[in-house]
């Protein structure tokens, strides 16, 4: 399951949540992402509706 963590976030939670949902190293999926967003595309969309669609830790 998808919960964005209190701790460990940067902006809102979203790398951090991928990373521990699958078992990555936040710092790479962070990088992956920052990377990514050099490739045309809807990434900042994508990454805003992840914000509001993965719920927060209690």
């Amino acid at each position: 399951m998808l919960i964005r963590p209190r701790n460990n976030r940067v902006i809102a939670g979203v790398c951090a949540a991928l990373a521990n949902r699958f078992g990555w190293n936040v710092t790479t999926v962070r990088v992956l992402f920052v990377v990514s967003i050099i490739i045309p595309g809807s990434q900042l969309l994508a990454y805003a509706l992840l914000w509001i669609l993965i719920p927060s830790e209690k």
